[in-house]
């Protein structure tokens, strides 16, 4: 393996690399991190030292030269996904991209296509769609427990850049950082509702808007998000918040809201599906709940928090029975258990590019409906 880009998500990928066979021990490949990228000055060394990469460089072109590494990890930064993306694909190697590919549609679908004329296989990083509490809420809907979904709502709310002293970073660049919360939160959210739905994003009506519009340029370096007391004042040049009302190809409808100046909130993503025959309803800051409400009475019905456990996506890879916590970092090693296998059996498995173009077709729609002023359709194919 190897891995380009090391910060937060980078050591993400580097740590279930790490952890894969102790969860999967039939996987049939046993993953080595043979190579490590990135261009902070002692990053890659630091990583090499830490997690036992046999090489490390500044330069992922010479990573991508090493005859070892067979499968990369691109975990840069939007603006380069593209680029990397489809420099992987070209040297042969299987990609394992972090969403949402880039900062265009087209940036999706060309590292799609050099996927697939290379004859590689591509993973995406959709991790929530693996939550075993979401996998379970996926098959419920499918087997018509909730009866025809008439209605949903899908939420992705953060502060992490809430605070008016954060750091003018990339993410805020239209260039670099692409479409801002679209890209970053609200693409979970699309994947989401295909997800559980089994539905396409038909139609959209969105708003967006900018609510923290300047921010101060560091001097230098940062990680994370910074907070500054001083800098030079740079514009935000893309979107905070983005609502919208979907319709699906199923009929259904959905409200979607997503930010990242939600003061007070903190990774609160979640759903509600409501059907014609029930309700199902989660939280990621209770990974491993699912409120289920299923029968035959349209009213008065009751709702219980159902505690998932074996049987429920991959739980049984991690714990014993319900109520023992699971983690987004073991979501990352589901995420890896999907790219080794698709390697290993020549056939994708889990998140593909098809899906991050699917997203990304749908992120434009949602661009092109806030500046309309209108309703959007999302084009097919």
């Amino acid at each position: 393996m190897g891995v380009i880009g090391f910060g937060w998500m980078g050591r993400v990928h580097a740590q279930a690399y790490a952890r894969v066979r102790h969860h999967f021990p039939d996987l049939g490949v046993v993953p080595q991190l043979v190579a490590v990228a990135d261009d902070v000055p002692g990053r890659a060394e630091q990583a090499a030292d830490q997690f036992g990469f046999a090489s490390a460089t500044t330069d992922w072109h010479r990573l991508l030269a090493d005859p070892r590494v067979e499968l990369v990890s691109v975990t840069a930064p939007n603006w380069l996904h593209r680029e990397l993306g489809v420099a992987v694909a070209e040297a042969g190697r299987h990609l394992w991209i972090e969403k949402p590919v880039g900062t265009t549609v087209e940036d999706a679908r060309a590292v799609a296509a050099a996927v697939a004329t290379a004859g590689v296989q591509g993973t995406v990083g959709f991790n929530y769609r693996h939550v075993p509490a979401v996998a379970l809420a996926r098959r419920l809907v499918a087997a018509g427990e909730v009866g025809r979904v008439t209605h949903a709502r899908f939420t992705f709310l953060s502060d992490y850049a809430a605070a008016p002293g954060g750091a003018f970073t990339w993410r805020y660049e239209r260039a670099r950082g692409g479409s801002g919360v679209l890209g970053d939160l609200a693409s979970h959210a699309v994947d989401l509702v295909r997800h559980v739905l089994g539905a396409e994003i038909a139609s959209v009506l969105a708003d967006t808007a900018v609510f923290v519009p300047e921010r101060l340029r560091p001097a230098g370096p940062t990680s994370g998000h910074t907070l500054v007391a001083d800098g030079v004042p740079a514009q935000v040049e893309n979107d905070d918040y983005v609502s919208a009302l979907l319709r699906l190809s199923s009929g259904a409808r959905v409200v979607l809201e997503a930010s990242r100046v939600a003061v007070g909130e903190q990774n609160a993503y979640g759903f509600e599906v409501h059907g014609t025959a029930g309700r199902l309803a989660w939280d990621f800051r209770r990974m491993g709940e699912l409120q289920v409400s299923s029968g035959p009475a349209p009213q008065d019905q009751a709702v219980s928090t159902l505690l998932v456990g074996p049987g429920a996506g991959d739980y049984a890879a991690f714990q014993p029975g319900p109520g023992n916590a699971m983690s987004y970092d073991d979501l990352k090693v589901v995420e890896a258990r999907d790219a080794l296998t698709s390697v290993a059996t020549g056939a994708p498995h889990g998140a593909e590019l098809v899906d991050a173009v699917r997203a990304a077709t749908v992120l434009d729609a949602l661009e092109a409906s806030a500046t309309a002023g209108g309703r959007v359709d999302v084009p097919t194919g």
